[in-house]
Order: structure tokens, then sequence, then C-alpha cells
């Protein structure tokens, strides 16, 4: 890891000097916009427009913000973990990333939320807070490709990285390598954090150290890294307004994610319809007999 710019450290790294830091610094309001519930996980319509100026406005008043991605492998994971769906009650934002999730929400709630992913609008996030020269912290991937996605988007934008790092440690609570990197990413005190190492394993680092982090911004990114370093490359937008996104990844993919797709959809689109009988057969007891 290597840390570019000149961070303004702590005063400590100690736990107890950390909450006492973060107490004084807000919680960024919620945005306005209507949330629904997918099987337990709440998710914002929000457009990305939103989500790129409640990230500004964040960094700008010094308040802290979690912003979290759901697709149709989160709603799988978050059948069996309560945590998850806690966590996702907790974030600032929890914005909708698959056409999945969209489908899922459709047939369970009747509405389909605005759908967006961090490659969409990180571009647009930078430039905003260029001005003020705000801080990315990289969070993901082999030392070599998070490394190279941090110095092409500070070629790109500007802006200073407060640091990178891999994303192959030990993510337990109190192991040593797991508090040098919480300790580091505190002394770089960056305005952005992306974390992009994978579901479960992103949303379950931030649910243990997100209240003990000096940041001001927690983004978990997807493939973001694998975007900006080059590695990766998005469809053309037509495909993802269809919802195939999912099948060029497989394609280019296959052996990383078949099981994602090929038994992840099916699994989630069974819950998904016993999800629907469930509330069908709530409903028509409801009317039936009315409390």
């Amino acid at each position: 890891m290597a840390t570019i710019s000149a961070p303004i450290p702590l005063p400590g790294s100690q736990t107890g000097e950390l909450s006492a830091a973060m107490s004084s610094a807000s919680s960024a309001a919620r945005p306005s916009n209507r949330s629904i519930s997918i099987m337990g996980i709440r998710v914002d319509d929000v457009s990305r427009a939103l989500i790129v100026n409640s990230a500004m406005s964040a960094v700008e008043r010094n308040q802290r913000l979690l912003i979290l991605n759901v697709n149709a492998q989160l709603l799988n994971l978050a059948a069996t973990r309560k945590w998850l769906r806690e966590l996702f009650e907790r974030a600032d934002i929890s914005f909708c990333d698959g056409a999945g999730a969209q489908l899922a929400s459709l047939l369970l709630t009747g509405i389909v939320p605005h759908r967006t992913t961090p490659p969409e609008w990180i571009d647009e996030l930078a430039v905003g807070l260029a001005p003020r020269r705000a801080s990315v912290y990289w969070l993901d991937g082999s030392d070599e490709m998070v490394a190279q996605a941090a110095s092409n988007f500070h070629r790109r934008h500007g802006l200073p990285i407060a640091g990178y790092h891999h994303g192959y440690f030990d993510t337990t609570v109190g192991s040593a390598a797991n508090q040098k990197l919480v300790d580091e990413i505190n002394a770089a005190s960056p305005d952005v954090l992306l974390v992009t190492m994978g579901m479960p394993r992103q949303e379950q680092w931030l649910n243990d150290h997100w209240h003990l982090l000096n940041a001001r911004v927690a983004v978990t990114a997807g493939a973001l890294v694998d975007h900006v370093a080059g590695r990766a490359h998005r469809p053309p937008r037509w495909v993802a307004n269809l919802g195939l996104e999912w099948l060029v990844r497989l394609v280019r993919e296959p052996r990383r994610l078949w099981r994602r797709y090929l038994i992840g959809l099916p699994v989630l689109a069974t819950r998904v319809l016993r999800e629907r009988v469930r509330l069908t057969r709530q409903q028509s007891i409801s009317a039936r007999d009315p409390a």
C-alpha cells in the first residue's frame, strides 16, 4: 500500500479517541425520496444525481454518509443474514444496482426503482469534488490493480489519493492486519472511502468498522476498481437498459460468475415468488377480515 497525498492525521488511533472524534461529526440526513422494502432489505428509489449530490454535500459539510448498493446477489445473501438487513436499515443511502433487484421490486411492490451503478457516476462525483481537493481511499483487489486504479483516477481528476490497500487481508475484528488498516485509514482521514471487496465481505467489514472510521463518505462500489484500472469495460448503455448486463459479465468471466448468475438468479426468483404468494395470501386475509 502507498499513501500519496499528505492526509491530516488524527490525534490518536485508539478506539476511545476515535469514538470521541467521530461523535463530533454528524451523519448526513437520508434523502427524502421514497424507500421500499424488498424481502427485508431497504432500497431507496434514488437517481444517480441524488447520490452524487448527497455525497458532495456530506464532504462539504464534514458529515458522514454510508452508501450501499443492492443487487440480486445481495438479496440472496440478506435472506439468511439478519445483520445484513440491519446494516441496510442503518445506511444513509441504499441504491438499486441491478436489473434483478428492479424486477424483484416490481413483483413485490409494484415499484421499479432507479437503477444505477458506481462506474456510471464516480467521474461525475470526482468532478464535483475537485474544487475542494477531496481525497479518496481505495480498498480492494490486488496490490497492482488497486494501485493502478488509484493512479488512473488521480491522473484523470487530480483528486489527492489518501491511500490504497489490497482486499486480501484478515478482516477479523481485532486481527493485526485489520487493525493496521483501520489505523491507516483513520490517519489518512479520507473524504471518500471506496470499499469493493465483494459481497458480503465488504458489507461485513463496514458493519464491523464504519463507526470506527474517520472518513466522510463510504461507498460499496462493486467492480469499480476493475473499471478504473482498465481491466473491465461496461457494455453499451442499451444493454444495461434491457437488464442484460449480467449476461455480458457472465460471458466475459464464466468461471468466476457462473455460480452467481446460473444458480443465484433462479434461487432469487424462487424466493421472490414465495414472498409474492405470502403477500397475496396476507392481503386476501386482510380483505376478508379487516381489523
